[in-house]
């Protein structure tokens, strides 16, 4: 009976030595502050700068292991704003993204890299107008949770990368003394606020 007391004791003092693993916590963008934005080369003197007003997804994580991080963001095209009606209407053509038959850009998550104390490297495939490429996003946070006035847990992040349209089959372009008008080169910035999904 006492070998059997202390054998029992012994597992309980093993198991509480033991640490539990992190849960993995599940969390829903916010697309009322969250902001993805690009920037490209006019003419090859200036920048022009847009957004996408509607970003969604979802991303896990368990707390303290950003290598853990799982992040699955949909763009919606059409909802593409440089300020300008008309050049809206041409990013939304075919002859740029093409939104009625390809209404969404996608990103999915494969692994973390580079970890960092103020961020990481966020691997994954990026798919517009049905072309996917892995892109790598330099992400800075997220942020330590906080409590909104509804008491909802929230985070942050931004994420920044740079992609050749081109690879994408954007290839339209007017050719001008300097190359053309639109520059090759993409630089995208995602602005990120999530809201932990309560189950």
């Amino acid at each position: 009976m006492r070998k059997a007391i202390r054998l029992l004791v012994a597992v309980l003092a093993l198991s509480l030595a033991v640490p539990v693993a992190a849960r993995a916590e599940s969390w829903v963008i916010d697309p009322a502050h969250t902001v993805s934005g690009f920037t490209v080369k006019h003419m090859m003197i200036t920048n022009v700068t847009g957004v996408f007003e509607v970003t969604r997804g979802a991303i896990e994580y368990k707390p303290g292991e950003p290598g853990s991080i799982k992040a699955d963001i949909t763009i919606e095209t059409k909802s593409v704003n440089t300020r300008i009606g008309r050049r809206d209407d041409d990013l939304r053509s075919d002859n740029f993204f093409n939104a009625e038959k390809f209404p969404t850009l996608v990103f999915k998550s494969k692994r973390v890299q580079n970890v960092r104390s103020d961020g990481f490297d966020l691997v994954g495939d990026l798919t517009i107008r049905d072309v996917t490429r892995e892109v790598v996003l330099k992400v800075e946070g997220p942020t330590a949770p906080i409590k909104d006035p509804q008491g909802n847990r929230r985070v942050g992040a931004t994420a920044t990368t740079t992609v050749n349209r081109k690879d994408y089959g954007i290839l339209y372009n007017r050719a001008i003394e300097a190359g053309g008008v639109v520059g090759d080169e993409v630089k995208i910035n995602i602005d990120v606020e999530a809201v932990e999904k309560k189950s």
